[in-house]
């Protein structure tokens, strides 16, 4: 029988090569908290819309997104996993290195902690293409603030 660490390592490696890699939402809404918040380098994302939105900024970028968990260790509520992206941009095959910080609460990820090498990916990518994905990725960022500014911004009365 496996243990609870054991459950939640596989837990976060689901979260990672299904959910992240194959647009598994359903998956999503049995492995993360409601309240999960998804902090990925300099961005956050929170409940089940923010992890649609994540998982929809990389299936633009790479229609073909694999993500495969290389290592992971485990300790109390924790699990650490280190992962390889890879996949194609504009005929470009691409990997990306990175590693997610998994908080468990009550059986499902309540929160996520994710770095990855960007510079890798704007070196494999080259300088254009970086750049046009790095200005890509900005206006969609920005996009999503604004919309989280508006939103916070109405108030009941």
């Amino acid at each position: 029988m496996p243990t609870q660490i054991e459950n939640r390592s596989e837990h976060a490696r689901q979260a990672l090569e299904q959910v992240c890699a194959r647009a598994d939402l359903a998956g999503a809404r049995e492995l993360y908290a409601v309240d999960f918040i998804d902090h990925v380098n300099s961005l956050e994302f929170s409940g089940q819309e923010g992890i649609a939105k994540s998982v929809a900024i990389h299936a633009a970028v790479f229609p073909d997104l694999r993500i495969d968990v290389d290592d992971q260790v485990s300790e109390a509520d924790r699990v650490v996993s280190r992962w390889t992206l890879s996949g194609t941009h504009k005929c470009r095959r691409v990997t990306l290195p990175g590693i997610a910080i998994s908080r468990f609460q009550d059986g499902r990820i309540a929160e996520d902690w994710t770095v990855s090498d960007n510079l890798a990916l704007l070196q494999q990518l080259g300088l254009r293409r970086g750049l046009a994905l790095g200005a890509r990725f900005l206006r969609r960022t920005l996009a999503l603030n604004r919309a989280r500014v508006d939103r916070s911004a109405v108030l009941p009365e």
